[in-house]
């Protein structure tokens, strides 16, 4: 009984438009844009050295690496599972292909959040450096570019008499 009033209460207050304040009260928009150092002193975490060198070394263990939740049989979410698919279809090298699965590690899981400055996972490394997510990937497979990237860098796998003909009439048309 009383949380329903207090609720109320609550919503009435939320609801009512906001009093316009006096040009003595105002706070300068640059005030208002500028990180509290409180605050980021709190909310930025450091990586560890370790997990930077751990990070820098899976990214460096393939061409093309993959950050993601689950394992490329099985993807624990579906834009992990997207990834893969696009990675599929542009026909990607398994043996110049490595994931890592960062549900199994949460300082994995956190760290490559930061070692990238990207808040989503999966995340997706060619040559070492930093793609994009899976909205980034679903883009460049849509426009083209991802395709033309992977074969730039030579990481597609090498094509049987067949496949090589329908690409050479692919290009030819």
């Amino acid at each position: 009984m009383f949380a329903r009033p207090a609720l109320s209460a609550a919503f009435r207050q939320a609801a009512r438009p906001l009093a316009r304040p006096t040009a003595a009260a105002a706070i300068p928009i640059a005030r208002l844009s500028a990180p509290s150092p409180f605050l980021t002193k709190f909310q930025q975490r450091l990586l560890s050295d370790q997990t930077r060198q751990a990070i820098e070394k899976a990214v460096g263990s393939a061409p093309v690496v993959l950050f993601m939740k689950g394992t490329p049989e099985m993807p624990q979410c579906g834009f992990s599972r997207a990834s893969i698919q696009i990675l599929g279809l542009q026909g990607v090298d398994p043996n110049k292909f490595a994931a890592f699965n960062v549900l199994e590690d949460p300082e994995l899981r956190q760290g490559i959040k930061e070692f990238s400055d990207w808040p989503t996972i999966p995340q997706l490394y060619l040559d070492k450096e930093f793609v994009g997510g899976c909205d980034i990937l679903v883009s460049m497979h849509q426009d083209g570019s991802l395709a033309k990237m992977l074969e730039e860098k030579g990481v597609l796998a090498p094509l049987d008499a067949s496949e090589s003909a329908d690409r050479n009439e692919t290009k030819n048309e």
